[in-house]
């Protein structure tokens, strides 16, 4: 978004902010470019704790700043989605990087990033186009019928991860995605380890 038009994030899970908000995508009609329901809490739209619109980077940096509190040693701050590339922009990099943050972001990987992202996590979601083909890691939730870890293995990212699909099914899952980690040295294992201990 240009700075004319507000930054909209998330706010957070009713278990309280564990972590600086993250930016969420706009209101529909612009639906993200993929979706998926077996990931990270849910998130309740922008006016609730943690949540809000931001005319300019500026403000949503000072909202950041506030969540994250008095400690100004190893400030990190993850965006997610939705689809954090609908709103992550230049500008808003350059404010929260001269804060002291460092930035990072989960994505699908349908939108190019801008230049000057610490970290990227690209998680490809279905049958969408992956256009991010380098990265810091590519998280693959597991088992997807139409996003199998063959389909990435030729991308140049740092780290493979497989993360076993929550739900019902998450057991087997995690079984099925150590078995693959096993055959396959290439990808590692990556678990929601607060789902598996109780923590909302």
């Amino acid at each position: 978004l240009g700075l004319g038009q507000p930054y909209p994030i998330s706010a957070a899970p009713a278990a309280g902010i564990v972590n600086p908000p993250a930016l969420s995508p706009p209101p529909p009609p612009a639906p993200p470019p993929a979706a998926c329901t077996s990931g990270d809490p849910d998130f309740i739209g922008t006016d609730g704790d943690g949540g809000g619109k931001f005319a300019t980077p500026e403000l949503l940096a000072d909202a950041i700043e506030a969540a994250w509190g008095p400690d100004t040693a190893n400030r990190y701050i993850v965006f997610t989605g939705g689809e954090p590339l609908l709103q992550l922009d230049e500008a808003l990099l350059a404010v929260v990087h001269a804060r002291g943050f460092t930035v990072a972001i989960e994505t699908n990987g349908t939108v190019q990033p801008p230049p000057g992202i610490d970290w990227i996590c690209v998680s490809p979601k279905g049958t969408a186009p992956v256009v991010i083909e380098r990265g810091n890691e590519l998280k693959l939730v597991y088992p997807q019928a139409n996003a199998l870890p063959p389909r990435f293995e030729h991308l140049d990212f740092d780290h493979f991860f497989l993360q076993p699909m929550d739900g019902p099914a998450r057991l087997a899952n995690t079984e099925q995605a150590v078995q693959y980690c096993m055959q396959h040295p290439q990808w590692r294992l990556s678990l929601q380890t607060h789902k598996y201990i109780g923590i909302p």
